[in-house]
């Protein structure tokens, strides 16, 4: 019954929408979708695209964004940012992914000991997206820059699929070529330590 309504409700927002409004089913950490196992991991609408979001976020916080990630919040679909600010600060901004407005800006004092300004990159967030949805069509989830430190710098691209399938793209953020395509959860834990 809870899955009838659900499904429901998700079509009927994507019919007001109209063909701005982008079904994105989020998953838990292990790439499940949560239904029938008591996750809080649901389905919503994000009419918000990750670029209006960026773009929202660097209206309120100017800067570099090096990470833009669809999460639930609250119920409520947000658009979660790491920006290295102008002010050489870290700032973490959420935008909501329903109308594009800025819920809330703080710097992140978090990890400042091992956070570094993000290095200059030959390919832009919004380039990177690009380049993988011409490899994968779908929505996408994630982005976030990677490799900065002793490795080559690469853009992580996180897509949802038509069909529901979630793929991760790694976009060289010197050339823009999409270097690997891979089922999301697949990528090496040793490129994840660099950055955490």
């Amino acid at each position: 019954m809870k899955r009838k309504i659900v499904i429901a409700a998700v079509t009927a927002a994507v019919l007001a929408g109209g063909t701005a409004a982008t079904a994105v089913a989020l998953t838990d950490d292990d790439g499940h979708d949560g239904a029938g196992r008591g996750s809080t991991a649901s389905s919503a609408t994000a009419r918000v695209a990750v670029g209006e979001a960026v773009a929202a976020g660097l209206r309120a916080v100017p800067g570099t964004v090096t990470e833009a990630e669809l999460d639930d919040e609250d119920g409520g679909l947000v658009w979660e940012l790491d920006v290295y600010g102008s002010d050489r600060a870290w700032h973490d901004v959420t935008v909501d992914a329903g109308n594009g407005k800025v819920l809330g800006k703080h710097i992140d004092h978090d990890g400042d000991g091992d956070r570094r300004a993000p290095g200059k990159t030959s390919v832009t967030l919004d380039e990177a997206v690009a380049a993988a949805l011409k490899s994968a069509q779908g929505t996408v989830t994630s982005v976030e820059l990677e490799g900065r430190r002793g490795g080559a710098a690469h853009w992580e691209v996180d897509v949802r699929g038509k069909d529901g399938a979630a793929r991760e793209l790694v976009v060289d953020a010197r050339t823009g070529g999409v270097t690997a395509d891979r089922p999301d959860g697949g990528h090496d834990d040793g490129d994840d330590r660099d950055d955490d």
